[in-house]
This record gives structure tokens, sequence and C-alpha cells, in this order.
């Protein structure tokens, strides 16, 4: 599914103008990558968190040369699925 998906599907359920619907929902994405990118947690209820997990940095390998690489430290997303999700979504 795709957000265009979601878009078409909204407007359809809520009665709603498509273009009002993927700028509310554009609108709400921005606001979760902003506060994620600022280190907060987001947390949708019955949905899931969204939070910002540092990696250390650690050494790789390159799988052609087997030469050893540096792997710096990097914030990356995580996603915990909630209550709901872990019932339906099985």
């Amino acid at each position: 599914m795709t957000k265009k998906d979601i878009v078409l599907q909204v407007a359809a359920d809520a009665h709603l103008k498509q273009v009002d619907v993927k700028k509310a929902l554009q609108r709400a994405l921005d606001v979760i990558v902003a506060a994620l990118s600022r280190g907060e947690t987001v947390e949708l209820r019955n949905f899931g968190i969204f939070k910002v997990k540092t990696r250390k940095g650690r050494t790789g390998r390159n799988p052609r040369t087997g030469e050893k690489v540096p792997v710096p430290p990097k914030r990356v997303v995580v996603f915990k699925p909630g209550l709901i999700m872990k019932r339906d979504v099985r």
C-alpha cells in the first residue's frame, strides 16, 4: 500500500477531497519526521512507537575483499508495534 492508496481510501471513507487528505497526511508525516530528527519519541496509541536509537561504531568487513572497514556510529529509527497492531497483524 502506498501513500496514494491511503489518501484514496481515507478520502472515500471520510467523504473528503483527496487534496485535503493528502495535505493533512503529508503534514502529519512531516511532524513525525521533525520530532524524530530532534531525538523525540513519537507514540501513536494502539498503533506503535517510533524512537531514535544510536548504533555504536564497529569494525565491518568488505565481503568482496575481506578487508576490515570501520563503520561509524549512526542514528536509526526503530518501530515497536502497539498492542492492537500486534493482535490484529498475525
